[in-house]
């Protein structure tokens, strides 16, 4: 029975190691995909109101560029969103070792 349930507790942990890695994983992702975005919208906007593709494509990425820029140029802002990226990876770290003290618990 001691076997089931360390069986147990460990593929839970693998579980939420799984989920963790997931999240910072869209997370960051999330962060390169956005500017990505923007352009496309912004291209499409101009698209709208008439403006050829390629034309709105010479616009929209220099626009986004310099969005992007003054992200980066305010004094905490990048540093906090990659802070804030970090600080989940190691929760998601801490939370799967806390897994360990179980399955020790569980063996003994």
């Amino acid at each position: 029975m001691k076997k089931i349930n360390v069986a147990l507790v460990r593929l839970i942990q693998f579980v939420v190691f799984v989920v963790f890695i997931f999240v910072v994983t869209a997370y960051f992702g999330a962060l390169i995909l956005l500017p990505l975005d923007a352009v496309s919208l912004l291209i499409k906007l101009m698209t709208l109101i008439g403006i050829h593709g390629f034309i709105g494509a010479l616009i929209a990425v220099p626009t986004v560029a310099y969005l992007c820029l003054m992200v980066y140029k305010t004094p905490t802002l990048c540093k906090m969103i990659i802070d804030t990226g970090i600080e989940l990876a190691k929760t998601g770290k801490t939370k799967v070792e806390a897994f360990n003290e179980i399955a020790v618990a569980v063996k003994g």
